[in-house]
């Protein structure tokens, strides 16, 4: 607001309208900020597009800037909390696979994790377009993501694995614009306790023939106290990175984004 012109102190601004297309109104005077604001915005998103963003966090409740649920009010003076804030609809139009959120919703560690899951993944992947931009690279980042998008949405993953199937028979502007919309919209789908354990019991597939009884029940039991709720996941994962080290797997399981999505200091799953 003060960047657009605004002063500080400014008379409050609300959301007036459609939820879909609302204007940006100061009631106490009637001032109608919605194409000064819009403006504004679409200049902001195009200095932010040489930025190299991964990420996007926005002020809460904010006309001009909240995300979600953000109160608008019809011709009769009802408020609704329906709306989506200005600047994020310019934000949303200008970088449609750019992960967002909200700054209260990051006080919920579940909403966190998979927010700074998805930025790392569209870190990787722009990285990927920009570095490896070939059918081998993504089928390189498919595979790397392969449990990953397990843990989120199965569905997704095998309709990206057909998509990966194309590469090199369709254009591939066209086909990759469409993977980052899946990988981007199969990320968004929570994670369950359930999903989890489908992968972490996956992975201990591959170590069958390696582990004594004592350590597969020992595995078996954690993922299990996982599943119930008595111990955060990095429990159960630790204990199988540690196994998977120190036995012959598959490369494609060492590559796994899954066992290592983001840097360990976020300690974001040691946390339900």
């Amino acid at each position: 607001e003060v960047e657009m012109g605004l002063p500080i102190p400014r008379e409050s601004m609300r959301l007036v309208g459609d939820a879909e297309d609302p204007r940006l109104i100061a009631p106490k005077s009637g001032t109608d900020h919605t194409e000064p604001m819009i403006a504004w915005a679409r200049k902001r998103v195009e200095e932010l597009a040489v930025a190299g963003l991964h990420g996007f966090v926005f002020k809460k409740d904010s006309p001009s800037s909240g995300l979600f649920r953000v109160t608008v009010y019809n011709e009769h003076g009802m408020a609704q909390r329906n709306g989506t804030g200005m600047f994020p609809r310019e934000v949303m139009n200008r970088f449609p696979l750019l992960p967002l959120e909200e700054e209260g919703r990051l006080n919920d560690m579940p909403l966190r994790e998979n927010f700074i899951e998805r930025v790392f993944a569209y870190y990787r992947w722009t990285r990927m377009l920009d570095e490896e931009p070939t059918p081998g690279g993504l089928v390189k980042f498919h595979t790397a993501h392969k449990l990953t998008l397990m843990a989120h949405s199965p569905k997704h993953y095998t309709e990206m694995g057909r998509l990966v199937a194309d590469a090199g028979k369709r254009d591939w502007d066209e086909l990759t614009a469409e993977y980052g919309a899946m990988l981007m919209e199969g990320l968004s789908v929570m994670g369950t306790r359930g999903k989890h354990v489908n992968v972490l019991q996956h992975l201990m597939g591959y170590l069958k023939k390696h582990l004594s009884s004592e350590d597969k029940q020992e595995l078996l039991s954690l993922t299990e106290d996982y599943r119930q709720g008595l111990v955060p996941p990095i429990v159960p994962l630790t204990l199988l990175k540690h196994h998977l080290n120190r036995h012959p797997v598959p490369d494609w399981v060492d590559q796994q984004v899954y066992l290592h999505p983001y840097p360990k200091e976020l300690m974001l799953r040691n946390h339900e």
